[in-house]
């Protein structure tokens, strides 16, 4: 073994062994082991948004190109290379890519004579001074400082200081761990400290995320008096401590009680991903990742399922109210126009309002009659607005669910080789040979039916363009069981559909954490009731996610499967009701498909819940064949 391979299999054991090490190092706060051992950080969008200048793939935020940012109703940027960007989005986007501050400042006028943002830490007292240009936007151009220029050197106010922001300043000045402790110092004993030189007679209050390069990308407060206040300071990390309570995945060391507080002590978040619960009366989302309280009913969603916005979580007592913010546009506000800008570009899982005709109402009325799903009950006819019916050769053949544009998600066994495949058949899928696909004038896609036999007024009744199977399905298994049916599009247009109020998309999940075992979602289908006959309207039910169901199937539970349903069998899906969708409502009464049904050990037996292919296990894929526009809300 030579010594260089040496040396680095001895350093790698370090690493490794300190890591563990602090990973079992926990609290009532942090944990689990398992998470931790993820290293999950800021990046990591199975648990966290990703900001509008990066998108998700394979489950990290990656930078996107400036291009992609919205530049309606935003504020321009002088970047520090004295060009103008359109944008807050734009400059970061080029930050992230290059990994250093871009941004100097928001204004209409970017030019070499202009003064640019700087930052610095003081030397001795660790005191953090910011020149701040004039921007030129409101008509305060602030006073000239003492490199000459519009703008003014400042301190940085006491309230709002944290180590998120004394991160940022240290990064910005060359430590790439960030700070190792913050803290403040007396305004009056700065003076004396400095009796030589002149100080600057005003601070700022900063607010920083954490992600950001510079203090310049940060929320910047209006200027005030310190007067016999405290101003902030910061002692910068010089070298990584050998042992600590816990080391962020950066490798910077923090202590157990800087962890799921809601602040990004790390610099890289990893100290609030992994949370059992959160101290310092930080909230925690259901994933586990803890936010500052002020993020609570602040009109921007952080947690996946929106509960920091739910109505039943947001206490007035806990919602922050800032130092005002009228010279400096803040970046905040801009983050939260360009999100939503992204957000607007699909509408999905809210159903429309639609009204029912009479001649429906009176169809409803007998509807006791109806024989029911097992458990379930019948729909009204535009109830469940993304629910299609897949006939084949103008017979019902399967369920599927419409996710927008020219697109529909359906069980792979419904499009692909037959369930009852011959056992050549079935050995030659196996083998990984490429069975030929039905004909697809032999398919039909109806969209709000609601009678299994009858279209109603609002029925959409659309032919198929084409099928994709997804490529390692295995019939004999039911693994992989998905497959994306593209709609054909009306003659002259795009569109596949004219606008239908009864017809409404569900989204596309992006990460398996969005919803947990026990949740409660719905199934819906024309397929078998309890007395074993098709059922001749839409039946729903409800349905809790079921976890470890591997050990109620063994090694027929693959991955990219998951169960719903009671233990006792009182609810199921059951034949007909295959390739349906399982749905569940986020928070904010967002429906995402979660399942597809696909198999199952009987209809309604007791300890066989019914088995769904698990959408977003599958989220890449069916984004690389529909595009970003037609799946996802978020992380686009």
């Amino acid at each position: 073994m030579t010594p260089l391979l040496l040396l680095f299999l001895l350093i790698s054991f370090s690493v490794e062994s300190s890591a563990q090490s602090s990973a079992l190092k926990q609290d009532d706060f942090l944990g689990p082991v398992q998470c931790l051992a993820k290293n999950f950080t800021r990046e990591s969008c199975d648990l966290v948004f990703c900001p509008p200048w990066q998108r998700c793939i394979n489950g990290r935020c990656t930078c996107k190109p400036a291009n992609l940012c919205p530049t309606e109703g935003v504020a321009p940027v002088c970047s520090h290379g004295n060009k103008q960007l359109r944008s807050y989005c734009q400059a970061m986007a080029v930050s992230c890519r290059t990994q250093n501050p871009v941004m100097s400042h928001f204004g209409g006028t970017c030019t070499a004579e202009q003064p640019k943002f700087s930052a610095s830490v003081e030397r001795g007292t660790g005191v953090v001074k910011l020149f701040v240009p004039g921007t030129g936007n409101t008509g305060n151009t602030g006073n000239t400082g003492s490199t000459g220029g519009s703008g003014e050197e400042v301190l940085v106010c006491e309230e709002l200081w944290d180590m998120a922001a004394a991160n940022v300043a240290c990064k910005e000045n060359g430590h790439p761990l960030g700070a190792a402790s913050t803290g403040t110092v007396s305004y009056t004993s700065l003076k004396s400290y400095h009796s030589n030189q002149q100080l600057p007679g005003k601070c700022v209050s900063i607010r920083c995320q954490g992600y950001e390069n510079s203090l310049a990308e940060c929320v910047i407060y209006d200027k005030v008096n310190p007067d016999n206040g405290n101003v902030a300071m910061a002692t910068c990390v010089q070298t990584p401590e050998e042992e600590c309570d816990f080391r962020c995945v950066s490798g910077k060391c923090v202590s157990l009680s800087q962890t799921c507080d809601g602040v990004d002590d790390c610099g890289d978040r990893s100290d609030e991903m992994c949370c059992k619960k959160c101290r310092n009366e930080a909230f925690r989302c259901s994933t586990g990742v803890c936010l500052r309280k002020e993020a609570v009913g602040d009109g921007q969603i952080d947690c996946l399922g929106g509960e920091d916005e739910s109505k039943k979580h947001t206490k007035t007592e806990t919602l922050f109210t800032p130092p005002t913010n009228t010279e400096y546009t803040s970046p905040e506000n801009e983050t939260k126009i360009t999100r939503a800008h992204l957000e607007s570009r699909l509408s999905c899982g809210v159903p429309k309002t639609t009204g029912v005709s009479d001649e429906d109402e009176e169809e409803l009325m007998p509807r006791r009659r109806f024989r029911r799903l097992v458990g379930g009950q019948p729909t009204t006819p535009t109830q469940i607005q993304w629910q299609v019916a897949i006939e084949m050769n103008r017979r019902f053949h399967c369920g599927g669910a419409y996710i927008g544009g020219c697109w529909v998600i359906t069980a792979a066994h419904c499009i692909g080789p037959n369930p009852s495949l011959s056992v050549t058949d079935a050995a030659a899928a196996q083998d990984g040979q490429t069975l030929p696909k039905p004909r697809l004038s032999a398919f039909m896609v109806k969209l709000s039916l609601w009678k299994r036999s009858r279209a109603q007024d609002s029925t959409d009744i659309v032919p198929v363009h084409d099928v994709h199977v997804h490529p390692q399905y295995n019939p004999s298994t039911r693994e992989n069981d998905i497959a994306l049916v593209q709609l054909q599009t009306l003659p002259m247009t795009e569109e596949c559909l004219t606008d239908n109020p009864a017809v409404s998309p569900v989204c596309v999940p992006w990460t398996t954490r969005l919803f947990h075992p026990n949740h409660t979602c719905t199934i819906s289908g024309w397929g078998q009731s309890t007395g074993g006959r098709p059922s001749q309207v839409l039946q729903w039910a409800n349905v809790r996610l079921i976890e470890d169901c591997d050990r109620l199937y063994g090694g027929s539970f693959k991955p990219g499967m998951l169960c719903a349903g009671d233990l006792d069998g009182s609810v199921d899906a059951c034949q007909g009701d295959n390739g349906g969708p399982l749905v569940c409502e986020d928070e904010l009464g967002v429906s995402y498909l979660w399942g597809i049904v696909s198999w199952g050990r009987g209809c309604g037996r007791p300890r066989s819940p019914g088995v769904y292919t698990q959408v977003a296990h599958y989220f890449e894929w069916i984004r690389a064949r529909t595009g970003w526009s037609s799946v996802t809300r978020f992380n686009s």
